[in-house]
């Protein structure tokens, strides 16, 4: 009998995986205990191996695909047996109760009224509210500029919306005459919401305006990318210079030199070569509009040569690329974000005389097939720091508090598509060079995706260090459930006072974020000292 296999969780926190590899292909002989894929979780690339013996009848998710934990990855059985009931169940055949909830669904709409589409005449113009913002999902009618009853051109503004961002003109794409408004001053409404109906004067309209409160489209409205996505720009200036009609320049200008024109005839004056300082504006208050544009001609310039100067406006075009989140990324986002909007962080930041552990460093390093790195020192410091500070090497949970008798500090480990924190495990019973050496080895098995789980959790305390990078300082987020984090910065060489006298000297700043629930300050502050002693007298360390 066929087996289904389905995406697996790899990992406490995954949610969906991505098949970086098959290793068997479609009417291959597959083993208990042979590798089937390479699945990508939000950790890191891990073999999957079959529990199943038979054939492999089918691949669900493709190289390089995505999918949920529990959804379909392969089928495994006899060679040549029928699996396409499998199949047939896996693309979401509606079941038996699925049926009569539509059908139930159904017949209850069927007593209420009609939600069916109204046709709307191709003389009539649905306006829905406009996405005036990539972030916009709902907008309010600042102030209506035209009233139910009044003539609209192509360009008149219709109204001034308030979006998530500033407060702009909503200008109209269509001519007739303003029949229905569908939300008053102040009101506020969905993008895609109705917001007015342009057509013939006297036109009945209560029909559509009636089906868009059932929650009813038309076919007609659905191609109007213009109206929903329609230009816009920002209300700066409200009052426009009043100009004598005698003197009327060509091009109604504000106060401040700008011209008003809308949006599409500044592209298409920009597309033919004309400046707009040159054109008459015909549509509200002396605005130019579309077919100001089109109608121009040079020698209706000629009064205009008075008028100001238009300002240069950039033209320079928008570009950038999109990069599919990873799981990975995905995974750390959620978990970060998860650790700062819950644990109330506070920061602790010290500088450390480092004089003594350079010297230290070259001395310790000077031994035959020995070399070990500042970080190496700052983790088997923290470790024997937090021996004495088992508060600091704590977890929270909402019934209690876990104070850790053991240390495994997790050290975090830069990968391209992210962050990764491997665990050296009982950090304060090793040497320095052990730690080096795992720490090394963590790191390169990070960059090419081999750690595996294990290896990356139960960390109980966690030091990331950017000092290579020459960060003098900064802060960090908890790693939870760890209750703190050390933030590492570079040694710098700076004047410092010794004994009275000012000499050169080398520092190092260092930042811990702590949980509040769990570190007090004070606490915090003790472990920090404790710290200052190993790392200012390493030999301490050795003891």
């Amino acid at each position: 009998m066929a087996e289904v296999i389905n995406m697996p969780r790899l990992s406490d926190t995954m949610e969906e995986g991505t098949v970086a590899a098959w290793l068997k292909k479609v009417g291959d002989k597959v083993e208990e205990g042979d590798i089937l894929a390479e699945i990508e979780t939000d950790k890191a690339t891990m073999e999957f191996e079959s529990f199943h013996e038979g054939t492999l009848l089918h691949i669900g998710v493709q190289e390089g695909e995505t999918t949920k934990v529990d959804k379909l990855l392969a089928v495994i059985g006899e060679e040549g047996e029928d699996i396409s009931a499998i199949l047939d169940g896996d693309n979401g055949t509606t079941s038996e109760n699925e049926a009569e909830t539509h059908e139930s669904d159904s017949d209850d709409s069927s007593e209420g009224e009609s939600t069916e589409p109204t046709e709307i005449p191709d003389d009539v113009t649905v306006v829905t509210m406009p996405r005036l913002s990539d972030t916009m999902e709902e907008g309010t009618v600042a102030t209506w500029l035209k009233a139910v009853g009044d003539t609209v051109e192509e360009g008149d503004i219709l109204a001034e919306i308030e979006t998530d961002k500033a407060t702009m003109e909503f200008e109209s794409f269509n001519s007739g005459t303003l029949l229905h408004i569908g939300l008053n001053e102040g009101e506020s409404a969905k993008v895609d919401a109705l917001l007015a109906i342009l057509g013939p004067e006297g036109t009945d309209v209560s029909s559509i305006v009636k089906n868009f409160k059932l929650g009813g489209r038309s076919e007609k409205e659905e191609p109007k990318e213009a109206i929903k996505d329609a230009p816009k720009k920002t209300t700066e200036v409200k009052k426009e210079t009043k100009v004598e009609e005698s003197a009327k320049p060509i091009a109604t200008v504000s106060s401040n030199g700008r011209i008003f024109a809308s949006p599409l005839a500044k592209k298409m004056a920009e597309e033919k070569g004309i400046s707009l300082n040159q054109v008459q504006g015909s549509g509200e208050n002396g605005r130019i509009i579309k077919r100001d544009i089109e109608n121009f001609t040079p020698q209706a310039a000629s009064a205009g040569s008075s008028a100001p100067v238009a300002k240069f406006v950039p033209t320079g075009q928008e570009d950038f690329d999109e990069v599919a989140n990873s799981n990975m990324r995905k995974a750390i986002a959620k978990n970060l974000a998860k650790s700062k909007f819950t644990a109330p962080h506070y920061y602790l930041n010290v500088e450390f005389d480092m004089e003594n552990a350079m010297a230290f460093r070259v001395q310790y390093n000077s031994m035959p097939d020995t070399k070990i790195s500042f970080n190496d020192m700052i983790v088997k410091a923290c470790a024997l720091a937090l021996r004495q500070h088992p508060q600091v090497n704590s977890q929270w949970f909402d019934d209690k508090m876990r104070l850790n008798n053991h240390v495994h500090i997790g050290v975090a480990v830069a990968v391209p598509d992210g962050l990764v924190v491997p665990v050296v495990r009982f950090a304060n019973e090793q040497s320095l060079t052990q730690i080096g050496a795992a720490v090394k080895d963590y790191a390169v098995r990070a960059r090419d995706k081999k750690l595996s789980l294990d290896e990356m959790e139960g960390s109980t305390f966690t030091v990331s260090n950017l000092g290579m990078f020459g960060i003098e300082s900064f802060t960090s987020i908890i790693n939870q459930p760890n209750s703190a984090i050390l933030s590492v910065g570079a040694i710098v060489e700076k004047p410092v006072v010794k004994e009275g006298k000012v000499v050169v000297g080398h520092t190092m700043k260092l930042s811990m974020a702590c949980d509040h629930r769990t570190v007090d300050g004070a606490t915090g502050a003790l472990f920090l000292q404790t710290l200052k002693g190993y790392i200012e007298n390493p030999v301490t360390m050795l003891i």
